[in-house]
């Protein structure tokens, strides 16, 4: 996987004093995990980790270079200003590169099902992440779900099907519906609804309040 490099300073201003940093155009972060032994206020060029983080799923390995000092890292939070679209503040969480971790990999789906072109079947989407164990070095920035093998109304795909290799450890239920293709408007529609659960906004990036980051960095 692709090891991407982001710098980094160490970060002496906290709390309000924060938001000067930001009209600047730096970014507030901060870097936590167990290999480090507190908390480490960062500062990072917003531009440079807007471009970088843009493309960052939680799975993706970055490489922070603090004042030349390199901590391999995960992406754990993400505040952002929705009305200016603007990052606010980044955790960071430090890992070991000798050691398995836990991370949740986002689904994308490829191809197209025969179901939907030939049947006019409709997709109903279940889990959009899935839970694995591996070392760093094996961790999948994706997980990519083939929709060819769709070929009906009523086929579906589950973490049962998914083969990751040998080195990564799915945790997710087997059993959990990632796609699905049902009939348009038939029964299968409501079933398949049933069976993902009742509709709730998407959370593509998980923050602290403002007000908790202001106070707490």
């Amino acid at each position: 996987m692709e090891n991407i490099l982001l710098k980094a300073e160490k970060r002496t201003v906290l709390g309000k004093q924060v938001r000067a940093l930001r009209r600047a155009g730096y970014l507030p972060a901060v870097l936590y995990g167990r290999h480090i032994p507190d908390p480490l206020p960062l500062l990072l060029n917003l531009r440079e980790a807007t471009r970088v983080l843009s493309k960052a799923t939680p799975s993706t390995l970055i490489t922070l270079d603090v004042e030349g000092t390199e901590y391999p890292a995960l992406v754990r939070e993400k505040q952002r200003d929705f009305i200016k679209n603007t990052l606010l503040h980044v955790d960071f969480l430090a890992i070991s590169l000798t050691e398995k971790i836990t991370a949740y990999v986002p689904v994308e789906w490829v191809g197209e099902s025969p179901a939907v072109k030939d049947y006019n079947a409709v997709l109903v989407a279940g889990l959009q992440e899935i839970e694995v164990e591996c070392l760093p070095s094996d961790l999948p920035e994706k997980i990519v779900v083939d929709l060819s093998s769709l070929a009906r109304p009523g086929d579906g795909i589950y973490v049962r099907d998914l083969a990751l290799g040998s080195n990564v450890e799915i945790l997710s239920d087997s059993d959990e519906m990632i796609v699905v293709a049902t009939a348009a408007g038939g029964e299968e529609v409501e079933a398949a609804a049933a069976e993902v659960g009742p509709e709730e906004p998407e959370v593509i990036e998980k923050g602290k309040k403002k007000e908790e980051e202001e106070e707490g960095e």
